[in-house]
């Protein structure tokens, strides 16, 4: 899939949308038009992200990006978008943190100016890291990278995180975050598969984590939820902006941390399979977890337990993903619902305790 043609993600037309944010935004700024709307390369696979330029001879931004929810005719990844949680998170780590995030201005939750909840932010330059194709294939500027450069970013990354989980106040939390966050993925999963063949795979990892919980969970923190270098826009090799907070919740330090590791494993799997290098010493989880505790003083535990978890949770997401093509006749069905599952191989051997 990452080395594939982008799936269909939605069925609006950017032109409509244009026309009607800028409707929406001389109701709020008169006289204020948008131009140069266009659809980033990078989009995502879930929510829909529209940049533009406000042209106005006093605007709060010139350069802005809108994050809207996903087309709901578009077969959505998510049951649910909430907006307002994710603009109200930006707000609270910006101002609780020094992480840098872009700058919200304005949230909009009636239906009737864009057909779904939306937030405009500022628009950081930059360059990401991309997943098509992989920043771990040859050809791209991290992968063209020195050595000192990517572990100059490696190590903004990681302590990016550590900054996040150690500065954000956290609420007092009653109850396990940890059953609570699982819990969630076992909904998430249910909803995935309602009336469509079930994964044994996925659900045979549900089973290991219940075999294998550890028997101290830690504190819960503010988790950034799709903790990736793919997430962040990086100037030169410093990050200059964070993204995609719609997973972002209260849940242990290794939760983030084993999502950073396994997305890169992830891509660095699919690249070695394809007959390339990649890159083997770029976020290695040793390392990881030896910088993390150097800048927290926590010593990152269960590692296995939490890198299956993150494999289990993108492969839920992947599931759905495929389904979607499914819907689309992007893809066939096939006998076994474990193929559509990218990493199943990989997902499999972390199940049997075999993979690291």
């Amino acid at each position: 899939m990452a080395t594939a043609p982008r799936p269909r993600t939605t069925t609006r037309d950017p032109e409509e949308l244009a026309r009607r944010l800028t409707a929406w935004l001389d109701a709020r700024l008169p006289g204020a038009k948008v131009s140069g709307v266009r659809v980033p390369e990078s989009n995502g696979m879930s929510s829909e992200t529209l940049l533009f330029d406000i042209e106005h001879p006093e605007p709060p931004v010139r350069a802005c990006a809108l994050r809207l929810a996903a087309d709901p005719a578009a077969y959505t990844i998510f049951p649910v978008y909430d907006m307002a949680l994710q603009y109200r998170t930006m707000r609270d780590v910006a101002e609780h943190t020094d992480i840098p995030v872009p700058r919200v201005l304005w949230l909009e939750e009636d239906l009737g100016a864009l057909g779904a909840p939306f937030f405009v932010m500022e628009r950081v330059e930059g360059r990401v890291p991309p997943d098509v194709m992989p920043y771990t294939y040859e050809g791209n500027w991290l992968h063209a990278a020195s050595d000192a450069e990517r572990a100059q970013l490696e190590e903004a990354t990681i302590s990016l995180i550590a900054r996040l989980h150690d500065q954000h106040p956290v609420p007092r939390q009653e109850s396990s975050a940890l059953r609570r966050h699982v819990d969630a993925q076992r909904a998430y999963y249910a909803w995935v598969v309602e009336g469509l063949p079930r994964s044994p795979l996925i659900e045979s990892a549900f089973d290991r984590l219940e075999a294998h919980w550890p028997e101290d969970e830690g504190e819960a923190v503010r988790n950034w939820g799709d903790a990736r270098i793919g997430n962040i826009i990086y100037d030169g090799f410093e990050p200059a902006a964070v993204l995609d907070w719609e997973m972002a919740a209260y849940a242990p330090r290794e939760v983030d941390l084993g999502w950073t590791v396994y997305l890169h494993r992830f891509f660095q799997d699919l690249t070695v399979g394809f007959g390339q290098p990649g890159l083997p010493d770029f976020l290695r989880r040793e390392a990881v977890e030896r910088r993390y505790e150097q800048l927290t003083g926590h010593r990152p535990r269960d590692m296995e337990f939490h890198t299956l978890y993150a494999a289990l949770r993108h492969a839920i997401v992947m599931l759905r993903v495929a389904y979607r093509q499914i819907h689309f006749g992007e893809v066939q069905v096939p006998e076994d619902p474990d193929r559509l599952i990218l990493h199943h191989a990989e997902l499999a051997a972390m199940v049997q305790g075999s993979y690291w």
